[in-house]
């Protein structure tokens, strides 16, 4: 009895190749999977770190244009602003100046101190040391560092446009741009860490971006600065803010890992 016939099938190349079909190998189909959760396990650490450098660059092309005595971005919105014809006169209906004082007051020293201790007590309560650190880096840490830029850089506050408030220091970078986003995206940043669903963490840091946003608008329409005051805080605050919050999450991977 003959074997039964089968199909010819040529030979392969010499030293054989990789076989194909369904029973070739393939990488595990777990494989892919675990790249995506690596990738958005570091998902936010890149974006701070994104943010910090962003800061730094922004900051630094705002110093130039200061150098250089570029003004006309500056004058123009400051003049957009006030009624045509009556620098001491602010558009809009007189609640809006109100609110803006309201607003600018969020950024200050007492507001901002205030919060921060009320969440430094409860984070030492909590025993979250870490974060208390955090706290207490960065804004004191803000601070001292607005402080010393603005004696470097020196720059007068606005004479184009009458005050709204009263105020004492000098103009370059804003400090109430700064602490604002000093203290309100670290506060933020604690607050996402704490949440449990994505969607919390984007409506918390949300808000705290959009305060800080507030705030800084307010001091141009007040006319006690110049926007590019309010850009350079807003640039170093967060960058302050992403880079003390960086730090202390490098230190508690170090820790982890002994």
């Amino acid at each position: 009895m003959q074997p039964p016939n089968r199909p010819w099938v040529a030979p392969g190349p010499a030293g054989g190749s990789p076989p194909h079909g369904p029973h070739a190998p393939s990488l595990p189909a777990s494989l892919p999977r675990r790249l995506l959760r690596l990738a958005a396990g570091q998902a936010v650490p890149l974006l701070a770190l994104a943010v910090c450098a962003a800061g730094l660059l922004g900051f630094a092309l705002l110093a130039d244009m200061l150098e250089d005595g570029e003004h006309r971005f500056d004058e123009a919105l400051m003049l957009a602003l006030r009624q045509p014809g009556d620098a001491a006169q602010p558009i809009g209906p007189p609640w809006l100046a109100l609110a803006m004082r309201d607003l600018t007051a969020l950024g200050g020293i007492p507001v901002l101190g205030l919060l921060s201790l009320v969440a430094l007590g409860y984070l030492l309560l909590a025993r979250q040391g870490r974060a208390a650190l955090l706290l207490l880096v960065s804004l004191p840490g803000g601070l001292l560092l607005n402080t010393l830029l603005k004696q470097g850089f020196d720059r007068p506050r606005p004479a184009l446009v009458a005050h709204l408030v009263d105020v004492q220091t000098l103009s370059f970078p804003s400090g109430h741009a700064m602490l604002s986003a000093v203290g309100y995206l670290t506060l933020g940043a604690l607050l996402a860490g704490a949440a449990a669903q994505r969607r919390q963490q984007g409506y918390i840091m949300g808000a705290a971006v959009l305060l800080v946003l507030l705030i800084g608008a307010s001091r141009v329409y007040l006319g006690v600065h110049w926007p590019t005051d309010v850009l350079a805080g807003w640039c170093l605050g967060a960058a302050w803010a992403m880079g003390c919050w960086l730090v202390l999450q490098v230190s508690g991977w170090r820790r982890r890992d002994r």
